[in-house]
């Protein structure tokens, strides 16, 4: 296996309907051989989100739960799921037609949504994965909290 090859990848941060337009995005690249989990740690931090919820990764972009294909972190945490876990789903296996998309669905509380579209296949010899290829629009806060430019927070 050639290690430069790269997946990648458009991830769309979404509302509830699946909507992606004027969304922001951010186009990153992953090894081939990485895992969900590998390619969900490269997406959420390339929104600036901290990897410290569960996820999982679902065909129905609208509803997830109604899901025929899925990989979910529980599973990998010794939870009895419906799917299987992100850890050992490798995207080349999980993503192997361009244009394919699914949902990672990121804290189940919050429920943060990102339409994750697989592109192409890409040789990026000398470039260290993952990478942030392109990126459009502002991240939200993930926590929803004050910026040092806001004013002191008043009860």
């Amino acid at each position: 296996m050639n290690v430069y090859m790269a997946k990648i990848f458009k991830i769309t941060l979404t509302d509830w309907n699946g909507a992606v337009r004027g969304k922001p995005y951010r186009k990153i690249a992953v090894q081939e051989n990485a895992s969900l989990y590998d390619l969900a740690e490269a997406a959420l931090s390339a929104f600036d989100f901290d990897m410290d919820h569960l996820f999982g990764f679902y065909d129905n972009l609208k509803n997830w739960a109604r899901s025929e294909e899925g990989y979910e972190l529980f599973a990998d945490i010794g939870d009895k799921m419906n799917f299987p876990g992100v850890k050992k789903a490798k995207v080349s296996k999980v993503f192997h037609t361009p244009k394919q998309k699914m949902l990672l669905l990121f804290d189940y509380g919050d429920e943060w949504r990102f339409v994750v579209q697989y592109l192409e296949d890409g040789d990026l010899r000398g470039t260290k994965l993952p990478v942030i290829l392109d990126s459009k629009g502002k991240a939200p806060d993930q926590y929803g909290g004050f910026s040092d430019e806001d004013d002191e927070y008043e009860p």
